[in-house]
């Protein structure tokens, strides 16, 4: 791609980058009115004066600024693209994980035991996290479920209390 576009320069350093950004901030206005002034009046011509390829580096510039602000949409909608194709692979993980938790506790599926422990050490901080949430979504359902009980009865409700939030 860089082959393709003319006069296409990678900064050298930073600083270069910098001093690049100011000079190029330049009206264009005022370019090509020198540019005019060079041809109209030869005394002002000096020897690197190319007032032809100054107007065709303006009319570059103005045509590949579309084409970069371009691609710079383009790669902020492939980053999103990239990010929404791991959150589905994380989702599909992350349920499979839940589905084998589960059955690594029943007898007849017991052997997961050893995958759901690697799948949780891979996991790491993430998954103590993710118990810790479900353990207060569990006591927040049985609080619930103790009170609309409770209501039924007419009683007082009876419930453990939430464990606190981490």
């Amino acid at each position: 791609m860089r082959a393709a576009i003319p006069y296409f320069v990678a900064p050298a350093s930073r600083a270069e980058e910098r001093s690049v950004v100011s000079a190029a901030s330049v009206p264009a206005e005022f370019v090509k009115l020198v540019a005019t002034a060079i041809t109209t009046f030869p005394d002002l011509q000096r020897q690197t004066s190319n007032p032809n390829g100054v107007r065709e580096l303006l009319d570059f510039a103005d045509a590949y600024t579309a084409v970069a602000d371009e691609y710079e949409v383009n790669a902020r909608f492939l980053r999103h693209t990239i990010r929404v194709a791991r959150k589905k692979a994380a989702g599909e993980a992350l349920s499979t994980y839940a589905l084998a938790k589960h059955l690594a506790t029943q007898p007849e599926t017991g052997q997961l035991g050893p995958y759901v422990e690697e799948m949780s050490r891979a996991l790491g901080a993430r998954a103590k996290r993710m118990e810790k949430r479900l353990e207060r979504k569990k006591a927040a359902a049985a609080v619930a479920a103790a009170k609309t009980a409770a209501k039924k009865d007419g009683s007082e409700p009876l419930a453990p209390s939430l464990p606190e939030q981490q």
